[in-house]
């Protein structure tokens, strides 16, 4: 891009939310603004924020692409092509990067046949290709088209690539990256807080799959049986939970606060992240950003979780679907001095600089784009 002769090349990023490029790849934005390319984003405008402003901010321009992220009518979702294909002929972009389900899918099929180059991202497997055969065999036979040709597939942790290897959903090349890595100027340990109050944070979309109910059940349980200890929730409310977060936060057994703009200001009260996902993870950002912070993490033992965390040394792993489990490691928690706590917060915050930092991930974007 040093060769003021040569034309400037455009990227374009799609996701299916604000969240998914700027929440988690702004770096990689700003890294392509400021090598020379031309930069173009395009999601929903939605309850994780609008494009317009940051776009702006970060130097790239921006364009809505209008998803139904809970839709699971695939025919529906064809018209997404047409979407596609109309926005690759507005922006003519060099190459594609896409990250989520759908527009992985439908963006592929738009630029095969538009011969752009195309680099998905499986940011993890979701409830359709893991529940539900009729869903789950129509997303495979699309992953089929819509990655065939790209030019390279990026992975979020060996688990994914095995699935798709494994169902023979082909591709040319792949590389699997340490998950979307996390940005450790931004995320940096904070103060641990004192034992007056041991709070635990849930971060994560309020939803079944994310192990709101194990949550809810193990607040309930230690709540009776400790007054040391408090229970927040941090998340959108993905799903119809409203009603039961207010009835436990009536109780005085939550505090809830909902889709935060700042997540730090909430880790920094917090004496433990914990999230009993049992959601097809990529790897969980959540529980990066926990980590960075130097805050200890209890999480399941499940692909995307289980990588975030060094079991006993910077948290807690526990059986997933297993509220009783979760209540015996939040105990367990309880049970150990604020400075072990702490000690337990630093072990983590180590563990990502070595092998999650998302300066990682920019670059191995851009070798793909060099190469």
């Amino acid at each position: 891009m040093s060769d003021k002769s040569k034309k400037q090349e455009t990227v374009l990023l799609l996701s299916n939310s604000r969240i998914g490029v700027f929440g988690f790849r702004k770096e990689l934005v700003q890294r392509l603004v400021k090598e020379g390319y031309r930069v173009v984003v395009s999601f929903t405008n939605g309850p994780f924020g609008e494009g317009e402003t940051e776009s702006k901010e970060c130097g790239c321009e921006f364009i809505e692409t209008v998803i139904d992220r809970r839709g699971t009518n695939p025919f529906k979702d064809l018209k997404l092509v047409k979407q596609y294909k109309d926005l690759l002929y507005k922006v003519k972009p060099d190459y594609v990067f896409a990250y989520t389900v759908k527009p992985d899918i439908y963006a592929g099929m738009a630029c095969k046949k538009a011969g752009i180059k195309f680099y998905p991202n499986i940011t993890g497997l979701g409830k359709g290709l893991t529940e539900g055969k009729l869903v789950s065999t129509v997303l495979k036979s699309l992953y089929r088209k819509g990655i065939k040709k790209s030019e390279c597939v990026f992975f979020q942790n060996d688990s994914d690539k095995k699935f798709f290897d494994d169902n023979k959903i082909g591709y040319n090349k792949c590389r699997v990256l340490p998950g979307s890595g996390v940005n450790l100027e931004k995320f940096k340990p904070l103060p641990y807080p004192d034992d007056k109050k041991v709070i635990f944070t849930y971060v994560a979309r309020v939803m079944k799959a994310k192990g709101i109910e194990e949550f809810f059940e193990a607040a309930a349980y230690l709540k009776k049986k400790h007054d040391n200890c408090e229970f927040q929730i941090c998340g959108y409310c993905e799903e119809d939970y409203k009603e039961k977060i207010k009835e436990y936060a009536d109780k005085g057994i939550v505090v809830y606060h909902g889709l935060v703009k700042d997540i730090m200001e909430y880790e920094k009260m917090s004496h433990c992240i914990v999230m009993p996902s049992f959601h097809p993870e990529g790897v969980s950002n959540v529980l990066l950003e926990g980590a960075a912070c130097a805050r200890p993490l209890i999480t399941t033992d499940w692909t995307g979780c289980r990588d975030a965390v060094n079991d006993g040394i910077s948290g807690y792993l526990v059986e997933p679907r297993n509220s009783k489990d979760l209540i015996e490691k939040m105990e367990k928690f309880l049970s150990l001095s604020n400075e072990e706590r702490k000690q337990m917060g630093l072990a983590g915050r180590e563990f990502v600089e070595k092998k999650f930092d998302r300066n990682i991930i920019v670059q191995a974007y851009l070798d793909e784009i060099r190469s």
